[in-house]
């Protein structure tokens, strides 16, 4: 046989073996087309192709379209002429995990699901040994603050192989931190761009169901301020409206509105808030604000929903759960269409549905306003905890949720009267003292799933 071996090697011609490889294969993700970020986006896509730029940061008041910004920027990878070998999109968010960020990196590379099993530091130095040769994209969603790269395994992009790395931030400081070469602000939307938006959200069914609603819608329209996701929901509130007393009143909420500072964080919020006041009915808003119990951007089955809203007792027109779908059904469908919950795809065969960060973050600070303290959240959900809160914190809790943490060991006896659901998946945990739920009489949903060491 090595004879035989010899004599074809010979005879053969072994220049090349192997062809390259193609270019990176992209997942192109479902987004609306953004809205008066066009020229932005040609400036940015023209910054990937110098090769003394690296780092691209891009940065603005939330709800203003950065992530979508992002989102159209990797579906522009998906069509040639692209000569990057691996783009990787990752969202980071506030508290971030490094071990699933870097599961997420290494699903684009192309790693099996057992690889996740690694530690933290194999897990970096497998994806360094895979991107140092490689030429790459990679694309990180919403940073808080600045990230260590080589904790990932993300090697720092040179101008020898052409590597990039764009990421967006609400912070201009956290660009500075990150050593971008190229900064850009993804800004309010100019107001000829933002009637646009608005009307398309509105419909010409309310729109011309009065001669002076286009003028009031207008107004509306000004009083969002140029933030694309107030216009959005706050346009597809308007959807139904076709009175001009129901406008006139959306004029009076959103002026009383315009006194805040509109550079202020809490303004976008409240010109959310606006899209929760108009759910019809107190129902509807006990459903929306139980999403945020779950981390921001996660994938939340419709199936474990209705589940939990019917334990709850949210879902009071049905005695029996496998009835009570139908009203589910309504309720996220209702959501859906007021844009205060987003379609989330289906995750192991099932429909899931997400909140923007916008609406996470809204909905956290409606739970934490006087006026709704009968709901009586506390959200930890992804925070980072190694250890269960104070348990003075739990006292008055009606919904708490500390899922997707590290902590190991519940040790305490905490008094709970109100506490009705209780959110503790997705953690490490080991060891629950014998009189943990001694005093929770009221306890009804209780969540201690994917805790593998239990």
């Amino acid at each position: 046989m090595l004879q035989e071996i010899s004599d074809h090697k010979s005879k053969g011609a072994f220049e090349k073996v192997a062809e390259d490889p193609p270019a990176a294969s992209v997942v192109v993700r479902p987004v609306e087309q953004p809205v008066g970020l066009e020229s932005t986006i040609q400036k940015v896509w023209n910054c990937i192709g110098e090769t003394d730029v690296g780092i691209i940061g891009l940065w603005g008041m939330g709800g203003v379209g950065k992530t979508t910004f992002l989102t159209q920027l990797k579906n522009m990878f998906s069509t040639p002429p692209n000569d990057f070998k691996v783009v990787i999109w990752a969202l980071v968010s506030q508290y971030y995990d490094v071990g699933k960020i870097q599961n997420r990196i290494g699903e684009n590379i192309g790693f099996p699901r057992s690889w996740e099993n690694k530690s933290v530091e194999q897990k970096a130095r497998d994806i360094y040994g895979i991107l140092s040769n490689k030429r790459f994209v990679v694309l990180l969603d919403d940073l808080w603050e600045k990230v260590d790269l080589n904790e990932f395994g993300i090697p720092e992009p040179s101008q020898e192989i052409g590597s990039k790395l764009i990421f967006t931030t609400r912070s201009l400081d956290v660009c500075g931190y990150m050593g971008a070469q190229r900064i850009f602000e993804v800004g309010f939307l100019e107001p000829e761009k933002a009637w646009e938006l608005f009307q398309d959200k509105v419909g010409d069914e309310a729109l011309n169901s009065h001669p002076d609603i286009p003028n009031l819608a207008k107004q509306v329209a000004e009083r969002c301020g140029g933030v694309p996701l107030a216009l959005i929901t706050i346009g597809r509130a308007m959807a139904c409206k076709t009175t001009l007393g129901e406008w006139n009143y959306a004029i009076e909420m959103l002026n009383r509105l315009a006194l805040s500072n509109i550079k202020n964080e809490v303004y976008p919020l409240s010109l959310l808030k606006f899209s929760y006041d108009n759910l019809p009915n107190a129902t509807m808003k006990y459903c929306f604000l139980y999403c945020c119990l779950y981390p921001k951007d996660y994938c939340i089955p419709k199936k474990r929903l209705v589940e939990y809203w019917f334990c709850e007792g949210l879902l009071n027109e049905f005695d029996r759960v496998s009835d009570a779908q139908m009203q589910s059904d309504d309720i996220i469908s209702s959501l859906l269409n007021a844009c205060l919950l987003e379609n989330g795809g289906e995750i192991h065969g099932e429909e899931c549905v997400k909140m923007h960060d916008m609406m996470h973050d809204m909905a956290l600070w409606i739970t934490s306003e006087s006026e709704a303290t009968e709901n009586n959240f506390f959200v930890k959900a992804g925070a980072q905890l190694c250890k269960e809160p104070n348990v003075v914190a739990w006292e008055s809790v009606k919904r708490m949720s500390m899922m997707e943490n590290k902590i190991e060991d519940l040790k305490g006896t905490p008094k709970c009267p109100n506490l009705r659901t209780l959110f503790l998946s997705q953690n490490e945990l080991q060891v629950i003292s014998d009189g943990f739920f001694q005093f929770m009489p009221r306890l009804t949903v209780l969540d201690l799933s994917r805790n593998l060491r239990l």
